[in-house]
């Protein structure tokens, strides 16, 4: 049996913008993990217990995945398990049966609260390594084939997306990234051609780069208890680029030169400017909120952020709208920043940066 462990993740910086080609973002994988275990057997079963399903028939029909649950939480899955079986085939690998548990820690098990931490695309990065897995010993595997397949299984099923939380959850640990094209993408899907030549090939734009944060850097979460709604958000974004240009073009570049300075903070190994960079980014996105009527920051969030920035630096992280917030600080503000998030009912959250995946074979 082969056990694969994929983290989460949590934007840092560049969010919306990175929904442009050659728009950069960090992202950062944490250390809350969806566990996939998979294994031959004799009949394909797919077992996913925490949303209701721990006995899923599964098959492959003339290239096609027939499920016996037609439920709509399986989407993301069937999708991967189509891409992934298509790639098995145009590579001669001769597929068998299997059985695939999956399991998660992304949102807050007792409670069900959801954290934004990119369930879908660990779900969908763990169903690719998993399976991929099983079949190593007959394929060549790197962290680029699985996530351009779990990017193409994830776009096919969502049909917008930056990706970046598909690249932290199979990369691991803090990244530059830059979107690939997404209308070359669509085109590419539309043709229909091999997904296994469409793995090989250089997508525009598309840059993944590994960072290391500065050695006294601590990132800090908070949860402002409500659920960010990510498609509405950009839906308000969209006239805004139609008719105004300027304001959105002024709202990349600002967006870059953000994290632009946050790469450069790194890799210096400089806390402040890391820190300065993080509160650009914020003011970036306050004026397309201001612009746009949409709300990135909710009142819990502002606070939030008002806290942080008397311990480092504060932003949202992601679409904003809820989920969680980040703050940049050093190990001996820590205590204080967490007490007084609670104190104005934020959640500290116990999550830290992941290093890369973990996978085992049992």
């Amino acid at each position: 049996m082969h056990e694969i462990k994929v983290p989460g993740k949590l934007f840092i910086a560049g969010e919306y913008a990175v929904l442009e080609p050659g728009y950069p973002a960090i992202v950062v994988a944490v250390d809350r993990f969806i566990t996939a275990k998979v294994t031959f057997s004799e009949k394909q079963m797919l077992s996913l217990p925490q949303i209701g399903l721990p006995h899923v028939a599964c098959r492959f029909e003339h290239g096609q995945v027939v499920l016996e649950d037609t439920n709509a939480k399986l989407e993301f899955i069937e999708n991967t398990l189509a891409v992934v079986h298509q790639y098995l085939r145009e590579k001669s690998v001769h597929t068998k049966p299997f059985s695939l548990s999956v399991t998660s820690e992304l949102d807050d098990v007792s409670t069900g609260r959801k954290y934004g931490l990119g369930s879908s695309a660990a779900v969908v990065v763990a169903v690719v390594s998993s399976i991929l897995a099983l079949y190593q010993d007959q394929l060549i595997v790197t962290k680029k084939h699985i996530y351009k397949l779990a990017a193409i299984a994830h776009y096919q099923t969502q049909g917008s997306g930056s990706c970046a939380d598909v690249a932290a959850s199979t990369y691991g640990g803090w990244l530059h990234y830059a979107a690939f094209k997404a209308s070359w993408l669509k085109g590419k899907l539309a043709d229909q051609g091999p997904v296994s030549e469409l793995v090989e090939e250089n997508w525009p734009y598309l840059q993944i780069e590994k960072l290391e944060a500065p050695e006294e850097l601590v990132l800090a979460v908070g949860w402002t208890g409500s659920a960010a709604k990510t498609a509405s958000l950009i839906k308000k974004i969209e006239p805004l680029k139609q008719q105004d240009s300027h304001i959105y073009q002024g709202f990349l570049q600002k967006s870059r030169d953000a994290v632009s300075a946050m790469v450069k903070g790194f890799k210096q190994n400089d806390l402040k400017m890391a820190m300065a960079s993080l509160s650009a980014n914020r003011s970036a996105l306050l004026e397309l909120s201001r612009e746009t009527g949409g709300a990135i920051e909710t009142t819990e969030l502002e606070q939030l952020i008002q806290i942080a920035d008397r311990y480092g630096a504060g932003k949202s992280s992601g679409a904003g709208g809820g989920d969680c917030g980040i703050a940049f600080t050093s190990i001996n503000k820590l205590e204080r920043l967490h007490k007084e998030w609670l104190e104005a009912g934020i959640v500290p959250l116990d999550i830290l940066p992941a290093a890369k995946y973990n996978e085992t074979g049992v």
